[in-house]
């Protein structure tokens, strides 16, 4: 089963405020959701891996 691609802007509406800043600053510390980058540049997340990168932070929290 595959799992929907979502958009930098989708990523940031699901948390709810967190700043396209924030978030590029978490990739550069290895700590964002697993991104895929397409041949353009763009980026996108599995929502798998996203739900997955949220259940990991509840846990730890």
């Amino acid at each position: 089963m595959e799992s929907e691609l979502l958009t930098v802007p989708e990523v940031l509406a699901v948390l709810n405020g967190v700043s396209r800043r924030t978030f590029y600053r978490w990739r550069e510390l290895g700590i964002a959701p697993e991104c895929i980058k397409l041949p353009n540049g763009e980026l996108r997340i599995e929502r798998r891996d996203l739900r997955a990168w949220l259940e990991q932070h509840r846990e730890a929290a």
